[in-house]
């Protein structure tokens, strides 16, 4: 079912995955989302507690795929051009100079991007969206690869706000990263009794095992992966429901399906497929659709969650054979 090229590939992300396991206990469903995030070309939101190591898994997948990596702490006095970068006079020159900000890099770490106002967060979206940011009329196009990989804080944290809707569509995947069970938070601790310090990476014996070229030619495998016509109706099928649930306000957008499309194909590759099928489907519909829902007052004021509506409409909408 691969080809050779295919098998060496492959076997490099699972080598990815042993080295960010050097420094990152658990969290294997995020180590996955992060890689199909990368593999579909897309941005990634990772919500959980302080201290779940959001912060020190996407520094270690970085290390690991040699990709460069900026990390921006996103506070309440951060201004857009502090993240796109600004124009510098120079007084030598006696010119104004563009001093490119941090999104200009494979990994744009935006550490919780959800203690800035809403006009910094929207800063990110020409770059995230284009693969460009404009300033002063002037457009300038980022790195080959980029993605986002933000982090945040749940929403009833003091001192956060809830991102733009538009933004939000913008991420492929919410990953949200529990607190670990307690075999691994004993691992976590026994690590750091042990001298571990997750500043330094590289003496924790993370090294570089793919380059930005392997991910190129990995991407252009996963965008070849097959989808058969009845796997495409479904996905729209799932789709259509979510705007006819009772509990949604706004349901899951044409953009939603395409990114369902691309997560799945992913995720079929690194299982070895050469073509979705709905288990592909179904295993990338919470991920990739629980933050596009928006739901209606009363279903929140009820506790009811996005990924329970999901749920329940895979259960509901016929699966094709």
């Amino acid at each position: 079912m691969t080809t050779a090229s295919n098998s060496d590939l492959l076997a490099r992300f699972a080598t990815v995955r042993t080295e960010v396991g050097k420094a990152v206990v658990g969290q294997e469903g995020a180590v996955t989302g992060l890689i199909i995030a990368l593999l579909a070309g897309g941005h990634v939101l990772l919500e959980g507690v302080p201290g779940v190591a959001k912060t020190l898994l996407v520094r270690s997948l970085s290390r690991a795929l040699s990709l460069e990596t900026k990390r921006v702490q996103f506070t309440p006095d951060l201004m857009p051009g502090d993240v796109t970068g600004s124009l510098v006079y120079d007084a030598k020159k006696g010119d104004f100079e563009f001093r490119a900000g941090p999104v200009f890099t494979n990994i744009l770490l935006a550490d919780e991007i959800n203690r800035t106002p809403p006009k910094t967060q929207s800063a990110l979206l020409e770059a995230m969206e284009e693969r460009q940011v404009s300033v002063d009329g002037e457009t300038r196009l980022l790195p080959v690869p980029f993605i986002v990989a933000a982090t945040q804080n749940p929403i009833e944290y003091e001192g956060t706000y809830t991102l733009p809707e538009a933004q939000l569509d913008r991420f492929l995947l919410k990953l949200v990263l529990d607190v670990p069970e307690r075999g691994d938070e004993v691992e976590v601790l026994t690590r750091s009794a042990n001298g571990f310090n997750p500043r330094d990476l590289a003496a924790a014996g993370v090294t570089p095992s793919l380059d930005a070229a392997q991910l190129a030619a990995a991407q252009k495998l996963v965008a070849d992966v097959g989808s058969s016509a009845d796997v495409l109706a479904y996905i729209v099928d799932l789709a259509r429901a979510t705007r006819q649930s009772p509990s949604v306000r706004l349901g899951v957008s044409p953009r939603g399906t395409t990114a369902l499309l691309a997560a799945a194909k992913a995720w079929a590759w690194l299982n070895g497929f050469d073509a979705i099928t709905p288990d592909h489907v179904q295993a990338m519909v919470l991920p990739v659709w629980r933050h596009r829902l928006q739901l209606r007052a009363e279903a929140e004021l009820e506790g009811v969650s996005a990924d329970a509506i999901l749920r329940s409409i895979m259960q509901q909408v016929q699966v094709p054979i």
